[in-house]
């Protein structure tokens, strides 16, 4: 069996980590499977490097950028490289263009365009446990370095399942699984048995800190199976896999996310052609929009609001201020003291009355709701910040998720 297997960041934060993943990868490999590891940083290597960075620059170059962020993946790869040699296997490791890993030029946030994993598969048929450093890849174009985005080394890891045909993708981590909800806020949320692509990319998308969203999107559009499990134990984790013929709880958790700021551009002109300048101009400038809500027309004019990640607010702000006197607005402003809190699950296509029952719950614990968001599988709420916790507490009981099986989870990566 062919499994590509995923350690994030906590998994080898330190060299006694790395041993006990090297361990784990041995075991795997003296059973008969061929492995391909896909590592990220080791601890908070990325945020100290990302912090030197702003010390010398306030915005540094995204080319160099990408060139110093990168270098955190290839010393984890090369050390546990070395642990897995002195445990009597043979180990090959790979940058992200080593691995074929071929993206576009947008540094950062790059996109995989293509995967030419031949000097992977070469390794593999020579017995050697391969070990390539995530988040990161090369251009087609310019031939520089690039980076996939926070958590890329999930997608890696899915990508090249992908590419190799893999028979699994593991998805180490300090957490056993996918809960219900975030067990620091909700203590009775119980680990997930199973989610269907859909349900986690919806849970991943609303907040959810377990796989990034790229890499559910990749799973989803290429079939790739994910286990989400621990790297401390050997226990059973969360599988993600196509539908298939399982019978789908109504409700499979509830997420959140403190991360997006609320942006409302007022009393613009309601008229034809007013809304695509505003958004084309934010997707210029690569700024991803989620909720939309627009107010009802009152003299001619009309308020929109719409969430952002926090990070994007203040050049949105400028964008947006730099058409005022094209578009006719009166005024921008950001509210960074919002959150999101979501509902997700695929059987509530078929049970009226969720989001109903959703509301309730909120209004009996006194939150109020700012602006409502709905797809098939979800219904979204932003609310206060200072609310979230209680929301988040009262749609996870309204909803029966408690059990009372006790949340295991470390001391890194947050859960849903």
């Amino acid at each position: 069996m062919l499994v590509v297997q995923k350690f994030g960041g906590s998994s080898v934060a330190d060299t006694d980590r790395v041993q006990a993943v090297a361990d784990r990868i041995a075991r795997a490999k003296r059973d008969g499977d061929d492995v391909v590891v896909v590592v990220s940083a080791m601890g908070k290597t990325t945020d100290q490097l990302i912090r030197q960075a702003h010390e010398i620059s306030e915005i540094p170059p995204g080319r160099e950028f990408d060139m110093l962020l990168t270098a955190g993946e290839r010393i984890s790869m090369a050390l546990l490289a070395m642990a897995i040699s002195e445990r009597g296997l043979t180990a090959r490791s790979f940058t992200g263009s080593q691995a074929g890993i071929i993206t576009d030029a947008s540094h950062g946030k790059a996109r995989i365009i293509d995967i030419t994993p031949g000097r992977i598969t070469d390794a593999i048929h020579e017995g050697h446990v391969v070990i390539v450093a995530g988040f990161q890849g090369v251009s087609r174009d310019s031939k520089d370095v690039t980076t996939l985005g926070r958590g890329g080394s999930d997608t890696t890891a899915v990508a090249l399942a992908a590419a190799l045909e893999a028979d699994l993708c593991e998805i180490y981590t300090d957490v056993d699984g996918v809960y219900t909800a975030d067990p620091r806020i909700a203590p009775r949320a119980h680990k997930l048995d199973r989610v269907t692509h859909e349900e986690m990319l919806e849970l991943a998308a609303s907040g959810a800190k377990v796989l990034q969203v790229r890499s559910v999107e990749y799973a989803r559009n290429h079939g790739v199976r994910i286990h989400v499990r621990s790297s401390f134990t050997f226990h059973e984790g969360t599988w993600v896999e196509r539908d298939g013929t399982m019978e789908q709880a109504i409700i499979s958790g509830v997420a959140h996310d403190t991360s997006e700021g609320k942006l409302v551009v007022r009393r613009v002109p309601d008229k034809p052609g007013v809304a695509a300048k505003i958004f084309s101009a934010l997707a210029d400038e690569s700024i991803n929009i989620d909720m939309i809500v627009q107010n009802v027309s009152d003299d001619g004019t009309t308020d929109i609001s719409f969430t952002l990640p926090i990070a994007d607010g203040p050049k949105a702000v400028q964008r947006l201020e730099e058409l005022r006197a094209d578009v006719g607005m009166e005024e921008v402003v950001l509210d960074e003291a919002v959150g999101k809190v979501s509902l997700v699950g695929a059987g509530m296509k078929t049970h009226p009355g969720v989001a109903a029952a959703m509301f309730q719950a909120l209004s009996d614990a006194d939150v109020n709701i700012e602006a409502i968001s709905t797809s098939t599988i979800r219904v979204s709420v932003v609310v206060r910040q200072q609310d979230v916790e209680t929301a988040v507490r009262a749609v996870h009981e309204r909803f029966g998720l408690g059990d009372e099986v006790e949340a295991a989870f470390g001391e890194g990566e947050v859960h849903v």
